[in-house]
């Protein structure tokens, strides 16, 4: 198996994506950390995962709390004596344009999708950092990020703005622990069949439009995006870092069209 015995940990990980993720790291042979604001849904997902084969604790986590992240990171090393692997995934989407976005709802959103990250982030590497320097293997970090930094929609605007800051942290933080044993690289899905995603599906014109932008002509599923990060986790992109993967269906590729004033 791909991930062996590596110790693997991912945030927003009750639902989607982050819960997909959780559960191929275990089929993978990891043993899995999870954390979500969701503290039923983690324990739900992690005794799933259990009750499967696997090896999986769930915890309830905050990622905007920087207490809750360091103490994620250390219930993981404590339980396994090491970090492999850290996957940031918690993410929210709030749905308004520039001009009816309060401050609260800016401040609510970054300090989840960008400030959780940071974080989440911050935390698995100095514990990566630390065991490279005891002639142990670092580790891999894997940002969630979206295509959205890229072509987005003008009603999700904390949501894109936050992807943005995520591609900037990720390469950033490539360069800065390339010599501390640490790979960070980040994952741009385009349309998932997941919770977050219904939300703009909100009717059949909606799904049309979605799906008139996708050249594959469906969804993703969550168990794909999985796929990739199963990769970037592994040992197999050992010499892969700073980058961002996009895994959309071949949106990026398409126009968008725009509708003609009348």
């Amino acid at each position: 198996m791909r991930l062996q015995d590596k110790v693997c940990l991912v945030t927003g990980a009750a639902r989607g994506i982050g819960e997909a993720c959780a559960r191929r790291f275990a089929a993978e042979g990891a043993k899995v950390v999870i954390g979500d604001i969701n503290a039923e849904g983690a324990l739900a997902v992690a005794a799933s995962i259990n009750e499967s084969g696997g090896d999986c604790m769930g915890l309830a986590c905050d990622v905007s709390d920087k207490n809750q992240i360091e103490e994620l990171v250390a219930t993981a090393v404590e339980a396994h004596g090491r970090l492999d692997v850290a996957l940031a995934n918690a993410a929210q989407l709030h749905m308004s344009d520039i001009l009816d976005t309060s401050e609260d709802d800016y401040d609510r959103i970054m300090a989840v999708n960008l400030k959780g990250f940071f974080l989440t982030d911050q935390a698995a590497a100095r514990q990566m950092a630390a065991q490279t320097a005891r002639g142990e293997k670092g580790g891999s970090i894997i940002n969630m990020s979206s295509i959205q930094v890229d072509i987005t929609l003008p009603n999700i605007l904390t949501y894109s703005m936050s992807k943005g800051g995520i591609r900037s942290l990720t390469i950033s933080a490539s360069l800065a622990l390339a010599d501390k044993g640490v790979r960070v690289n980040a994952i741009a899905p385009g349309s998932i069949g997941t919770d977050m995603v219904a939300q703009l599906m909100v009717d059949e014109a909606a799904r049309v439009k979605i799906m008139s932008r996708t050249p594959l002509g469906r969804l993703g599923e969550p168990d794909e995006v999985a796929s990739l990060a199963v990769f970037l986790a592994s040992d197999e992109a050992a010499y892969i870092t700073g980058e961002t993967i996009t895994i959309d269906g071949g949106r990026m590729g398409l126009n968008y069209t725009c509708p003609v004033p009348e």
